[in-house]
C-alpha cells in the first residue's frame, strides 16, 4: 500500500533550553555525588519523561518540603521557590541544590530589587504556576499584585500609581504581555520596567519559530506537558498565525493519526523542557501512516549555557 505523502517542517530552535538542561543535569550530578535517593520538590521541569527518566535513576519527587527525610539532600525546581522554601530547608540542616534557572532568578533579584525601592510590583504571569509562585515569594505578602491579561491590566488598581514597577514570568507569549505592557504604560506612565525583557530567550525563539512555520503548514504540533506554560503558549502563537489546527501532545501514542489524514504539511516543535528523543519518537510515528519528508526551519542558533551549582563542581 502506498502511504500518503506528508512533509514535517521542524522548527528550530526546539525543545531543550539551557535552564532546562542544567535543571536535569543538577539532579543526575547530585545522584552521582550524594547517591541515590535525591529529593526533589516539584517537577525538576514540566516532562512527565524527563521526571520518569530521573526516577529511575534515583530521584524522588515530593509536593513539599515535609516530605523530605532528615539528613538526604534535596534539589528546587527549574521554576523557583518563595524564599520560606530555602530558609525551611537550612532551618532543619538539609543540603539543598537549587536548581532554578538563572533567567528566572534574574526576575527574582528585579523583583527584590524594586521592594527596596518602595515601589509596588505587577508581575505578569498566570496564577498558580510554580514561578510566579516563586518570584512572588520573593518579597513580603501584599507587595505583588499579579496581572494575567489585558482585562486585568485595565482594572488593577494599585495602592502608589506613580510609584510602580512590573516584572512578568519568564515563560509567557511575548505579544501577549506586550499587549498588557502597552495598557500599563498608558494607565500608569510611570511605572518601570526590566532593563532587559524578562521572557527568556528560549521562550522568545522558540515562538517566533513557530511564527515562521505555522502560516505555511496544514497543522502544527507542539510536543510538551499540559502543565508547560511555555508549550501551551506556542500552541497559541501558531493557531493566531493562522494554523488552526494546533495542537499539544505529550508523547507519539496520545496522537489521533486519522484526525490528520489528508494534510499535507506538518509542523513540529517542543516545549522548553521536551527532549529531542520525544520528537524522533513523533517523526518515527509518522512514517507508519505517511511517507515522509523533512524540512527544518531555522531562526536563530542558540549558544548559552549555564554553569552548574559550585557544590557539584568539586
Amino acid at each position: 500500500m502506498t502511504l500518503p505523502p506528508l512533509t514535517i517542517v521542524l522548527a528550530s530552535p526546539r525543545g531543550f533550553c539551557a535552564g532546562v538542561d542544567r535543571a536535569i543535569l543538577i539532579v543526575e550530578a547530585a545522584i552521582a555525588k550524594y547517591g541515590a535517593p535525591v529529593y526533589v520538590r516539584h517537577e525538576i521541569v514540566h516532562n512527565r519523561f524527563v521526571v520518569d527518566s530521573l526516577k529511575a535513576k534515583g530521584a524522588v519527587f515530593v509536593d513539599e518540603l515535609t516530605e523530605v527525610p532528615d539528613g538526604v539532600p534535596v534539589v528546587f525546581s527549574a521554576h523557583g521557590v518563595p524564599k520560606s522554601v530555602p530558609a525551611a530547608a537550612a532551618a532543619r540542616g538539609l543540603d539543598y541544590l537549587d536548581a532554578t534557572c538563572p533567567l528566572v532568578t534574574k526576575v527574582h533579584r528585579e523583583a527584590e530589587a524594586h521592594y527596596a525601592f518602595g515601589r509596588q510590583i505587577i508581575m505578569i504571569g498566570h496564577k498558580g504556576h510554580p514561578e510566579v509562585v516563586g518570584t512572588m515569594g520573593q518579597v513580603p505578602d501584599g507587595a505583588v499584585l499579579l496581572v494575567e491579561n489585558v482585562a486585568d491590566a485595565e482594572a488593577v488598581q494599585p495602592v502608589h500609581p506613580d510609584h510602580l514597577a512590573y516584572i512578568t514570568q519568564t515563560t509567557l507569549s511575548v505579544d501577549d504581555a506586550a499587549a498588557i505592557v502597552a495598557v500599563l504604560a498608558r494607565r500608569f506612565p510611570a511605572i518601570v520596567g526590566p532593563k532587559k525583557d524578562d521572557i527568556c530567550y528560549a521562550t522568545t525563539n522558540r515562538q517566533n519559530a513557530v511564527k515562521t512555520i505555522a502560516p505555511r503548514c496544514d497543522a502544527v504540533m507542539v510536543i510538551g506537558a499540559p502543565n508547560s506554560s511555555n508549550s501551551k503558549r506556542l500552541v497559541e502563537v501558531a493557531a493566531r498565525e493562522g494554523c488552526v489546527r494546533a495542537l499539544l501532545v505529550q508523547r507519539a501514542a496520545e496522537i489521533d493519526w486519522a484526525g490528520l489524514s489528508g494534510i499535507g504539511r506538518l509542523g513540529i516543535t517542543a516545549g522548553a523542557s521536551a527532549p529531542e528523543v520525544l520528537v524522533e519518537e513523533v517523526i518515527a510515528a509518522a512514517r507508519i501512516h505517511f511517507t515522509v519528508a523533512i524540512e527544518e526551519v531555522k531562526v536563530t542558533d542558540e549558544t548559552i549555557a549555564f554553569k552548574l551549582p559550585a557544590q557539584l563542581l568539586d
